[in-house]
């Protein structure tokens, strides 16, 4: 029998209990009057008929029964041809047959359950979830069994349509869920699907990014197409058996508005469940605000508490310093949190700490609040610039192609630094660059590096700072420095990592080819969480070490340096914790420096206090600039 289709041949009422539509007994009578009147068959066509199955009415006797019922006729009203199946195997295999038509229905019946049931994040899947009663499949079965055969048939498929493509966006949100800790959004979301193709690209190559995106095309056009067979045959199903498809319609009916009023559950999963039509109401509002959101974040952004104050009078505490704002990806909460990790990464920023001091060096750390959580970094960045909370791509869109100014435009406005950016993240044209209103860019491609890449990570951190200190830091009678360093090595996914080495022994980079011989496979590594987290730790290690490293090596009494995380790693790593705090730290050797934030009573070293002050991440800007204002 045909996948999702059901057989042509007629069976008698008394076998089948086949229930006809109201609207095709008048037919049926006159069809049993032509019968009565209708002289004998001749021997000799005799219509040869399958075991389990009544003979075949004559023409002259078949019912013109509704398409939902009777398949097998033909435009006419008479039969049409018996269908065998593929190369006639219905014929001869009667009882596999029968098998097979049962089988389809109960895996339609299974895929349609699991449609209206499955939840959209992955840790919500369990077998509680999927016995449930679904008021929206009680009320679907109820429409579609009171709808005239046409009208029946279009809403079959419409529904089972749109039940396709409700299950494809509960599998997106499962995905970014995973990322994110966050559903996907209708309006605002669609961009990142390209950044994730990309993010593949980069990391497994063309060919893998190739394969998992033919995989994921395939996938959705199966649902979208399974479950609209699915709906099609139940339906039939159910008129097939109406008066047994309207008592359990009832049956379900009741027991569901049994169990919500009882509130009866499976452990903490409550039985009765509205959960499809809640999770729709949800996105209606989500598409709202989505719509609504360009407009309230204009008001937002025409608000600056600088933008009329005078070039001499901007950032006056720190002129003539050299001023570096570090971005570490990933550097999150849960690595000094988190009890699997927090004893290595508190030895390592003890470490940094001691070091720092002796060399002459102190720091103060708190925290801030990313508007992301595992991905999305560069709206952190923008973020912590420019003083708006910039939570989606519509918002990032609006704020480059605005004058707002950035923390790193007002201190080229001064006219006082030389503004430069090692983005080695950066590895094709950037156009939004230009809006940071930075000097010089130097992306993965113009930091000197002949190296390999670490998976997704173009440079490793080592090298970059050593990069930015041959490039611009490291040059004799130059000005004074305001650098943006985004450090990548920290990166999603974490394998392999780079390692310290001797400052002296990087050259152009080629002695890392060795090291990453030496480093995990990502594939191997993803397959177990706890390997995962562990590579991520130490991949935070190794960036703070090259970075609290460097400036003992090369830092002076005018060095000013901010490092702090973009956002928290994926939920892979912080074990489904959804907070979105990171840690930020100010070291400069120059005790005035940190006398003019001794207000803001942020922690001593470079471990922040789990008490410490905890800001949004817009807040910063407007902050770091009054305490280094002519007021600070």
């Amino acid at each position: 029998m045909s996948l999702f289709t059901r057989s042509r041949q007629l069976s008698d009422p008394t076998e089948g209990g086949a229930e006809p539509d109201d609207d095709t007994a008048a037919r049926e009578q006159a069809g049993k009057q032509a019968e009565a009147e209708k002289p004998e068959a001749e021997p000799d066509t005799v219509v040869e008929t399958e075991p389990d199955t009544a003979p075949e009415a004559e023409p002259d006797a078949t019912v013109d029964a509704d398409p939902d019922t009777a398949p097998g006729t033909g435009s006419d009203g008479s039969p049409g041809p018996v269908k065998p199946g593929w190369f006639g195997w219905r014929r001869l295999y009667p009882r596999a047959a029968r098998g097979v038509s049962v089988g389809t229905t109960v895996l339609a019946g299974a895929l349609v359950l699991f449609a209206l049931l499955v939840p959209n994040q992955v840790e919500k899947v369990e077998f509680a979830s999927f016995v449930r009663i679904p008021a929206e499949g009680v009320l679907l079965a109820g429409l579609l069994l009171a709808l005239p055969p046409t009208a029946r048939r279009i809403t079959a498929v419409v529904v089972g349509a749109f039940l396709g493509l409700v299950t494809i966006l509960k599998f997106v949100d499962m995905g970014f869920y995973q990322i994110l800790a966050r559903p996907f959004d209708l309006v605002l979301d669609w961009i990142l699907i390209e950044n994730g193709t990309d993010f593949l690209r980069e990391t497994f190559g063309r060919t893998g990014q190739v394969l998992a995106v033919t995989g994921v095309i395939a996938l959705f056009v199966a649902v979208l197409v399974l479950t609209t067979l699915s709906v099609v045959r139940l339906t039939r199903l159910m008129v097939r058996h109406r008066p047994v498809a309207a008592r359990t319609t009832l049956i379900l009916g009741t027991a569901w508005i049994t169990c919500m009023t009882l509130g009866l559950q499976i452990g903490t999963v409550p039985i009765a469940t509205k959960g499809n039509a809640e999770f729709l109401g949800n996105r209606v509002e989500q598409v709202r605000a989505g719509l609504k959101d360009a407009r309230v974040f204009e008001k937002q952004a025409a608000v600056d508490a600088f933008a009329k104050t005078p070039p001499d009078q901007l950032l006056t505490g720190l002129r003539g310093k050299d001023v570096l704002f570090t971005f570490i990806e990933s550097y999150g909460r849960v690595a000094i949190d988190d009890p699997a990790m927090a004893q290595q990464t508190d030895a390592v920023l003890k470490e940094g700490t001691g070091r720092l001091k002796a060399a002459g060096f102190e720091s103060r750390s708190g925290w801030l609040q990313a508007p992301v959580t595992g991905a999305g970094s560069w709206l952190a960045h923008s973020t912590f610039l420019s003083g708006l909370w910039i939570k989606n791509q519509q918002r990032y869109r609006n704020l480059t192609t605005s004058d707002r100014m950035t923390l790193t435009k007002y201190f080229g406005k001064t006219g006082a630094w030389r503004t430069v950016g090692i983005v080695p993240g950066v590895r094709r044209a950037w156009p939004e660059g230009k809006y940071f209103g930075l000097d010089h860019i130097y992306d993965s491609e113009h930091l000197g590096y002949h190296g390999p890449y670490f998976s997704w990570t173009p440079v490793p951190d080592q090298f970059s700072m050593e990069a930015f200190q041959r490039l611009e830091h490291g040059k004799k009678d130059r000005e004074p420095i305001m650098a943006e360093i985004i450090l990548a090595s920290s990166h999603n996914p974490w394998s392999p990592i780079a390692r310290m080495i001797d400052w002296d022994d990087l050259g152009d980079g080629s002695v890392f080819h060795r090291i990453k011989k030496e480093g995990t496979d990502p594939t191997e590594v993803w397959k177990d969480p706890e390997k995962v987290r562990t590579e991520y730790r130490r991949a935070i290690e190794y960036s703070i070490r090259s970075l609290t490293e460097w400036v003992e090596r090369y830092g002076d009494e005018d060095t000013v340096l901010v490092f702090l995380g973009d956002h928290q790693p994926v939920p892979t790593v912080t074990a489904g914790d959804t907070g979105k705090d990171v840690p930020i730290t100010i070291v400069a050797k120059d005790k005035k420096v940190l006398d003019r934030v001794a207000g803001w009573n942020w922690t001593d070293g470079l471990k922040p206090a789990a008490n410490a002050p905890r800001w949004g991440m817009d807040k910063f800007r407007d902050r770091f600039m009054t305490a280094y204002g002519p007021q600070g």
